[in-house]
């Protein structure tokens, strides 16, 4: 790992030895994959520097240089409103942040008067830190979900991090409880998705919707409560993916009444266990492991 830090709304980095040799424009463009304007904005303010000296976007860069560029982590309003949420932060940095989201509270506003959130909690968590910056968070959970969720402290941050989640590079690994014994210990479901037009938030499985793909492997079997415990990752992110899915393969959610489940738990069994992505900066592989918060119906 090499050494990254913030100075004020400057991005400082020691360049890595995977960069040697990589122009300035590499790293914009083909490291970090910024968009057309955020990459003509630095270049016409003339935001680059290398070991404190303005260059050129053809400048390469060799190992172990001070890589600067200038006002990309600049002060930005929050995006929501503070409102004080109970959860966890299970990492955290001066770019971003893991937390361990409770079922029951939404991820972010739906309308305009929600503020009891987990994006407005941590917007009131760093506002007590007296952090100033933009709350984005990269993906989502449902409401009665728990689990990791990655969220940034800058729009700069997040694009780089939403290309990651686009290309499949972050990966999320749930742990979940369904009904009955599945035929096959480890299987993929490939299933279109999309709206139930005949209930107002229901997805369904349906060949005009958007692809979907959902690996599962079963961890345990409990032959007198008829339930498994499975592990799931998500090769795409459709709303409901993981309930929709199991539920068509006959095995819904324990708890998941919406999708066909029994309510023997008082929430969608569903836990996002693991996270794991690629730091942009220290290129360091991040995983991280969310603990059961609530009393999961784990079986082992």
């Amino acid at each position: 790992m090499h050494i990254v830090k913030k100075q004020n709304s400057d991005l400082i980095i020691t360049v890595p030895k995977e960069w040697d040799g990589l122009t300035i424009e590499d790293v914009l463009k083909k490291e970090w994959h910024l968009s057309k304007k955020t990459i003509h904005l630095i270049r016409m303010d003339k935001l680059v520097a290398i070991n404190g000296k303005n260059v050129r976007f053809s400048e390469r860069l060799q190992k172990g240089q001070k890589f600067i560029i200038h006002n990309v982590l600049q002060y930005e309003d929050y995006g929501y409103e503070p409102y004080p949420v109970d959860f966890n932060v299970l990492y955290e940095d001066d770019f971003l942040l893991v937390v361990n989201k409770p079922a029951g509270i939404a991820t972010h506003p739906n309308k305009q008067e929600d503020i009891q959130t987990l994006a407005n909690g941590i917007a009131y968590y760093l506002q007590e830190k007296g952090e100033r910056c933009k709350v984005h968070h990269v993906h989502r959970l449902d409401k009665d979900t728990s689990g990791a969720i990655l969220f940034t402290k800058s729009s700069f941050v997040g694009a780089i991090l939403d290309h990651q989640l686009t290309e499949r590079k972050i990966k999320r690994t749930y742990t979940a409880i369904v009904h009955g014994k599945l035929k096959k210990k480890r299987a993929i479901i490939r299933a279109k998705i999309g709206r139930d037009r005949h209930h107002p938030t229901r997805r369904r499985v349906s060949p005009t919707g958007q692809d979907a793909i959902t690996h599962y492997e079963v961890i345990a079997f409990d032959a007198k409560k008829n339930v498994s415990q499975i592990r799931c990752e998500l090769k795409t992110g459709r709303t409901h993916q993981i309930r929709v899915h199991l539920a068509h393969i006959g095995h819904p959610l324990v708890g998941d009444t919406l999708y066909g489940g029994k309510p023997i738990f008082y929430r969608q069994a569903l836990h996002g266990q693991f996270l794991t992505f690629i730091h942009p900066f220290t290129l360091e592989k991040i995983k991280i492991e969310a603990p059961f918060i609530d009393n999961f119906p784990t079986l082992c």
